[in-house]
């Protein structure tokens, strides 16, 4: 998204350039309270330590995250693309490391020990699902550590056996808008009714950006996703902040995140200032 915005504000201002590096939410927000970046992209709430260092920061777009399983899994043929998972099974397998079969899991028929995945740097991602799961920290969950968006699906799709979790562009394909090669997505039951009901099914992203604008799926593990600055957005970093929330919008959607409520921008702008 960060890289969509910046190409297209080049456009609009041929004399500014952007640069943009990854490195996970914890490198974001610690570049930019050390100086060495005007803006931070953090995908995660943002802590009271970091706000008491000067932490300043905006929501500019909603992501959330996707618990997955390989398509070599043997239970897709079972039908737990159709009964999902609940929360409970997630909490024991992350949390409580009950070391769960996925027969245990999901109540279908299988003796098959779960193998659980994680992320291994510090990430918005894995902050997200600890909280979903009703912790605070990262370092609560459990799991085989993997570094990255890319390597955890990668370690997943690999094993017939394992599960894990992915921000929503990892999750799925760009340009399909079905899950990435080698990786389904588990819809969650939230009402815990034993079935995948129409609005909680994940097939495909058009599913899953509907199931996290209506709010029918849950936050977290949908959340906001913020610029940081240090202190305040300041000069050609406040004008592209205020670009990204005015006609940088219009590029959300296409790009597979969801827009936020107007309100919420409104928020944004009356806090970055004139």
């Amino acid at each position: 998204m960060a890289v969509r915005w910046s190409e297209e504000f080049k456009k609009v201002h041929s004399k500014v350039r952007v640069d943009i590096s990854a490195g996970g939410a914890g490198k974001g927000v610690a570049d930019v309270l050390g100086g060495l970046v005007d803006i931070g992209m953090v995908s995660r709430e943002i802590t009271s330590e970091e706000t008491k260092q000067g932490a300043s920061y905006l929501p500019v777009v909603k992501d959330a995250v996707f618990p997955t399983l390989s398509e070599k899994d043997p239970l897709l043929k079972n039908g737990v693309d159709q009964i999902g998972m609940k929360k409970q099974a997630f909490i024991d397998l992350w949390i409580k490391d009950k070391g769960l079969a996925w027969g245990e899991a999901t109540g279908l028929a299988s003796t098959q020990k779960v193998h659980v995945y994680t992320r291994s740097d510090s990430c918005g991602a894995a902050q997200t699902w600890a909280q979903y799961l009703g912790e605070k920290n990262q370092e609560d969950l459990q799991g085989i550590g993997v570094c990255g968006d890319p390597g955890l699906a990668e370690a997943v799709r690999k094993d017939p056996l394992g599960i894990g979790y992915n921000n929503l562009n990892y999750a799925y394909d760009y340009k399909t808008g079905f899950p990435i090669q080698g990786v389904r997505i588990i819809s969650i039951d939230i009402n815990n009714n034993g079935k995948i009901d129409m609005q909680e099914d994940l097939k495909d992203k058009a599913k899953a950006l509907k199931a996290v604008s209506s709010g029918v799926y849950p936050s977290p593990p949908a959340r906001e996703l913020f610029l940081v600055a240090r202190v305040a957005f300041k000069g050609l970093a406040r004008d592209f902040m205020r670009w990204i929330l005015t006609d940088g919008q219009r590029f959300v959607e296409e790009n597979g995140y969801v827009r936020l409520p107007q309100k919420r921008i409104e928020e944004s702008l009356s806090k970055l200032g004139n």
